[in-house]
């Protein structure tokens, strides 16, 4: 039997079971990629809402990359929710001393619901940090004008943002428009030489939580099975809508996405 490609998932968990490592190891499971983890926070939530977040000791975060990658090796890494700087400096150097490569970077800073799970002064720490270790970087619109520090409003807002994560490092960025007003819908990937674009007309639900959890793992377990990188993203997209169009309908708020739905492969 051929082995399974292991991908390793480093983020908060959601007790709500519908972003974060949840939702990162249920895509990888989707893939047929084996999921790893190390838990940077624990978080007591559902749908609704964010009530308590406990963070994980820095080192012990470090640890479990350590372990992960020692005896599990993973072909991919993603990141998701870090908490505050102590923590972002820690995964980048667990990274950095493992030699893990291909690591996708979701800036989560803020949940659904509006909560935040970044503090302030860990954005500095992940720019600096973890942007020059990234193969692709995800983030959407609010978090590409703090990370690229201006606004990030319109399309054209989207390239020059791009362009500037680029600059910092970032091998390829990703920057989802779902802040987008209008009805129409717009996400933008940059390599540092080609643009690609797609367009979609906004459809309206509730069951969004964990879009950008799933999205990015999707692009993990892309990579970590050898993937082109515009390849993993595509299908990365495919697998993320298709989710959100089939969601269970669970929950009283932001609901959940649909992680039973088949890869294309």
């Amino acid at each position: 039997m051929t082995a399974r490609r292991v991908a390793l998932t480093i983020a908060g968990s959601d007790s709500g079971g519908g972003a974060g490592i949840q939702a990162d190891l249920k895509t990888f499971h989707a893939f047929g990629v084996f999921g790893t983890s190390a838990i940077t926070a624990i978080t007591a939530q559902n749908t609704v809402g964010v009530r308590a977040i406990q963070k994980v000791d820095p080192a012990v975060v470090a640890d479990q990359i350590r372990a992960v990658a020692e005896d599990l090796r993973p072909a991919a890494s993603k990141t998701g929710m870090l908490a505050d700087a102590s923590i972002v400096e820690a995964v980048a150097s667990a990274i950095r001393d493992s030699g893990l490569g291909h690591l996708v970077v979701d800036p989560v800073m803020v949940a659904k619901s509006g909560d935040r799970l970044l503090e302030a002064d860990a954005v500095a720490a992940l720019a600096s940090e973890l942007l020059p270790l990234s193969e692709v970087i995800t983030p959407n619109l609010p978090e590409a004008a703090i990370l690229a520090g201006r606004a990030v409003e319109a399309a054209d807002d989207m390239r020059a943002a791009a362009e500037i994560l680029a600059e910092k490092g970032a091998q390829s960025v990703l920057i989802k428009g779902g802040h987008l007003t209008g009805d129409v819908l717009v996400d933008l990937y940059f390599d540092g030489t080609d643009w690609h674009e797609w367009r979609e007309t906004r459809r309206e639900t509730r069951h969004t939580h964990g879009t950008g959890c799933t999205l990015s793992a999707a692009i993990c377990a892309g990579l970590a099975l050898g993937w082109r990188r515009i390849e993993a993203v595509e299908k990365a997209r495919e697998f993320t809508q298709r989710a959100i169009e089939t969601a269970p309908g669970l929950g009283k708020g932001h609901g959940p996405l649909n992680h039973w739905v088949n890869v294309e492969l």
